[in-house]
């Protein structure tokens, strides 16, 4: 009987001392929500050496990735979002990362840059590059709540380094929410989460920027011109390519002289067979055209779309706006001509 009391005491006494590190766990994080030796995010995009995924043959266009800059209106170059409920691994309400955000943002591009084919040129070789890639971090913020939220907008210039001319310039945008689960998050699920958020948008700009580049310097990729929108891209500047040659619609259809110089963004030889093709044109010419509500560029205009109803704005200064409806089939041409009044 004694043998059995002694043990029980021994089963309370392990109890209490168990209740009593859960009561000491607890009272070490009324600062924050869960006890950390680090209190910050590390980010995961560090600029290092390129891995195995990169493309093993460079392409010939040469970069030089300035650092993006930061125009966030935050105190803390490294402040990310707040946190409103409990994330295993952080204390406190705030999400920090251990760099400065703009200096993740630059190792993000660089790295998609660089696994596409592109090479990066740093140190003394940069002022040899053939174009600079600047960039402007307008929103970057993560908030962990119920349903965390990420929201980025990065706008993005590609300058030819000869000229100093503006080949692309453009807005990338990447919104997105999830639910954690009901387990909640932790440390390593919110990078992960921001991680892949910014590889998308960082591939957003690379993709608009090389189908654009590939249109305008085909020599430097091997490839045929072409280029197509990118969902998330608000295009402000698009390179202009020489017309070929030996495509005399185009001369028909718009009036380009021989040698004359089309939109890179407009450039198809034909309709492919997922898409449909929309040629538009304007009179008077040179008017700027929205389709959906975003701007594609100046008329006369050559678009390959999804099939589908489409509403089309083209604006010009001293002119009214004329806004359309036009049904573009898979496979096939549909032209648009819009006059404008004053």
């Amino acid at each position: 009987m004694s043998s059995l009391l002694q043990r029980a005491a021994l089963v309370v006494l392990l109890f209490a001392v168990a209740g009593c590190s859960a009561v000491s766990d607890t009272t070490d994080t009324v600062t924050g929500w869960f006890k950390s030796s680090d209190n910050t995010l590390a980010a995961g995009n560090k600029q290092a050496a390129s891995n195995a995924a990169a493309a093993s043959l460079k392409y010939g266009a040469t970069l030089r990735v300035n650092r993006y800059v930061d125009q966030r209106k935050v105190g803390n170059p490294r402040y990310l979002g707040e946190m409103s409920v409990r994330v295993s691994g952080l204390s406190g309400n705030e999400l920090v990362m251990d760099q400065d955000v703009a200096d993740i943002v630059t190792g993000s591009i660089k790295k998609r840059f660089d696994t596409e084919g592109f090479q990066i040129m740093e140190g003394t070789s940069a002022e040899h590059a053939l174009f600079e890639v600047s960039g402007v971090v307008k929103q970057l913020t993560l908030n962990i709540k119920n349903r965390d939220e990420i929201t980025i907008a990065i706008e993005t210039t590609l300058k030819d380094v000869a000229t100093g001319q503006v080949v692309w310039s453009g807005l990338v945008t990447q919104n997105h929410d999830r639910f954690a689960g009901v387990s909640g998050n932790n440390k390593d699920d919110v990078v992960a989460y921001l991680n892949s958020e910014l590889r998308i948008a960082s591939g957003k700009a690379v993709e608009a920027i090389s189908t654009s580049l590939m249109a305008a310097r085909p020599e430097l990729f091997n490839l045929t011109p072409g280029t197509r929108p990118v969902k998330g891209v608000t295009v402000y500047v698009a390179p202009t390519i020489a017309r070929p040659a030996a495509a005399p619609t185009m001369t028909q259809n718009y009036g380009v002289q021989q040698g004359g110089d089309v939109p890179a963004s407009t450039y198809r030889p034909h309709a492919s067979e997922t898409a449909g093709l929309l040629l538009v044109t304007t009179n008077p010419p040179r008017a700027r055209v929205y389709l959906d509500g975003v701007y594609y560029g100046l008329s006369p205009l050559r678009l390959e779309m999804e099939p589908g109803v489409h509403a089309i704005s083209v604006k010009q200064s001293g002119y009214k706006m004329v806004t359309e409806k036009v049904s573009v089939r898979r496979g096939d041409n549909t032209e648009m001509e819009l006059n404008l009044e004053h």
